[in-house]
């Protein structure tokens, strides 16, 4: 059944190029997926190298499971850990972010809005509180909260009350097609093209998920993991996660001066950054929800963390 469900990898060869790969080296696949990175990093190391992979997901790591490889080890959790490995001790971190394909076509893990399915969301379905039970106790302030900040839902207040009257007639919202319904009901005008419940599901997944926090936290951790000349590659799907990439990458990017010691000696950078890259359309075309994609890379300095 899950045969049906196909991933096709974003930027594939563009990010593993951008890690420019020592093959004795140590590598570090933060978010594994579907596999298609981790697959093709092996494929460039020798008997010597090593990949090390995460991810949160039951499925994700059933299909790391497959590869039988001595060089690779898959770790389950969430890519904020990968600051557990040694300082200095890797050659390259990847973290490609967001959803996968397979998560967002299987209507039982309740990421779309397009299929009926129960209200979950949670990348890790062995742990956590799913979107149905956050939304039974939710207040109406929490709730436009959530949605305005991770979603950029202008209309966040009118599906917050919307929501709540729904709750209060109805009961708990358990499905992805009467959330829908609700937000459709409350979002007057959209973009062309766009279903009205778009920044709703990104904001509810984004929130359940902790993704920016953790993304935050993984950043930092990578920054310690990496050996001097180390490559960080990070493929983001919208504006949140990337202006955090973009951010970070700037900030270590550049001398720290302490003002409370204006004769010190400034703290050096840490990171380089190489540059941005988007798909070419002729991913685009083949993949349409590579479209929004923004790969960031950045070298590690030879100053320690």
């Amino acid at each position: 059944m899950n045969a049906t469900w196909t991933h096709r990898t974003v930027l594939l060869n563009e990010a593993i190029e951008a890690l420019h790969i020592n093959p004795d080296g140590h590598y570090i696949d933060a978010t594994f997926g579907r596999g298609g990175h981790s697959r093709l990093l092996l494929s460039q190391l020798s008997p010597a190298g090593r990949l090390t992979a995460f991810d949160k997901d039951p499925e994700a790591i059933a299909e790391a499971q497959t590869i039988h490889d001595p060089r690779f080890a898959i770790r389950h959790e969430g890519f904020m850990h990968l600051g557990q490995l040694p300082p200095a001790s890797a050659a390259g971190v990847l973290m490609d972010l967001g959803i996968s394909s397979p998560q967002i076509d299987n209507p039982a893990r309740g990421f779309s809005f397009r299929q009926e399915g129960p209200l979950d969301m949670r990348m890790d379905t062995t742990r956590g509180q799913s979107v149905a039970e956050w939304l039974e106790d939710a207040s109406i302030e929490t709730m436009a909260e959530v949605i305005r900040e991770y979603g950029e839902e202008r209309f966040a207040g009118q599906i917050a009350k919307a929501i709540d009257r729904r709750r209060q007639e109805r009961g708990p919202l358990r499905g992805t097609a009467e959330l829908a319904e609700v937000v459709a009901g409350a979002v007057k005008t959209r973009e062309p093209g766009k279903d009205p419940a778009t920044r709703t599901f990104q904001a509810l997944r984004i929130f359940i998920n902790a993704e920016l926090e953790e993304l935050q936290q993984a950043l930092v951790a990578a920054l310690k993991v990496l050996q001097p000349g180390g490559r960080l590659v990070v493929i983001s799907f919208h504006s949140l996660e990337d202006r955090i990439v973009k951010q970070f990458i700037s900030a270590h990017s550049r001398e720290v001066y302490d003002r409370r010691a204006p004769f010190a000696a400034p703290q050096a950078m840490q990171l380089k950054a190489l540059g941005r890259i988007k798909p070419g359309d002729e991913e685009v075309a083949a993949n349409p929800r590579s479209r929004s994609a923004v790969m960031r890379v950045a070298e590690r300095t030879g100053v320690a963390a």
